[in-house]
């Protein structure tokens, strides 16, 4: 298979026809083999009901719903176990990204040998009160990550098949995957100019707070990346430091106090600054050393619950 489009949604009754119909008419048109994975994401309205029509009028559209709403990490973590075209595509499902970029991202993994493609939507029709916090986080995220794309979380991204067979999305990570795939040794990540369209129907899922949890996000994807295989490294190295601070200190202390006979050590403020960094130390320290321990003994995955399935196999081990 060339093609599988993954495309995470929640109450999106509205424009799932169109957007199914526009993708079959594409890739009919460019001669793509493909599959459609429509994941409901807890769906309180009739989206399921359209999902469920849509496989019964396309033999290439497939459908996960989910009990409840997970987010959308969470619906294209699944949707990439799923997946089995030679290139994964993602979308949203608002009709904001354009099914007529699905034949050139496809080139660009297939023949430019991309890992990782991120649309760039350069135009957009979305309010001042988003644009500017994007850029903002988008700075900061080539910033500390080194990866130099202008828009990290655009939901148009292309991926050769063994990246997404080879990362795990989780919380709310879907705006960093190209962090976690660089992470992961996929390097030659791509980008490329989308056409992004105004809403057609419904309103926007989501609110300011998602600079704020993209900011934490962040910081926390940056760490796990780096660290969850080593947090003794990162732990213990801080805790290291912190520990030598505090015994420079209190070694000050002790030779002013034998050799200059000056006042006594626990009457001057910078005594207790030395025992607070030695405690803190030892802390940082111990941290780590535990955060190795759990971070060799532990397995398990994130597990959604899946409510119901249309054309899709079943992955779990019996």
């Amino acid at each position: 298979m060339d093609v599988s489009i993954v495309v995470p949604l929640f109450n999106e009754e509205e424009s799932l026809p169109e957007l199914v119909a526009w993708i079959d008419k594409v890739c009919t048109q460019e001669k793509l083999s493909y599959e459609v994975l429509l994941v409901d994401d807890g769906s309180t309205d009739r989206s399921w009901s359209v999902v469920a029509d849509l496989s019964q009028q396309y033999d290439d559209v497939k459908g996960i719903k989910f009990r409840r709403n997970y987010g959308k990490s969470a619906a294209l973590n699944v949707g990439f176990e799923h997946a089995e075209g030679d290139v994964v595509i993602t979308m949203d499902a608002d009709l904001q990204d354009s099914p007529d970029e699905i034949p050139e991202l496809y080139r660009m993994i297939m023949e430019d040998q991309y890992d990782l493609v991120s649309g760039w939507k350069k135009k957009r029709y979305d309010p001042i009160s988003k644009t500017l916090p994007s850029k903002f986080f988008n700075g900061i995220t080539r910033m500390i990550s080194g990866i130099q794309l202008n828009d990290f979380n655009c939901g148009l991204k292309a991926y050769k098949k063994q990246v997404i067979k080879s990362i795990e999305v989780y919380g709310e990570m879907h705006r960093y995957i190209p962090v976690i795939a660089k992470q992961a040794g996929f390097k030659k990540i791509g980008e490329k100019v989308v056409e992004h369209r105004a809403r057609k129907y419904g309103v926007t899922k989501f609110g300011l707070e998602r600079f704020i949890n993209g900011f934490l996000d962040l910081l926390s994807v940056t760490f796990i990346t780096r660290f969850a295989k080593r947090p003794m490294h990162f732990f213990g190295a801080m805790g290291t430091l912190v520990f030598f601070l505090g015994f420079l200190i209190l070694l000050y202390l002790t030779i002013g106090k034998l050799f200059y006979q000056g006042t006594g050590m626990t009457s001057r403020p910078i005594f207790y600054l030395g025992l607070l960094t030695v405690i803190i130390g030892v802390q940082l320290f111990l941290t780590g050393f535990i955060a190795e321990l759990v971070s060799r003994s532990a397995s398990d995955r994130n597990v959604y619950l899946i409510d119901e399935k249309l054309r899709v196999a079943d992955t779990t081990e019996a």
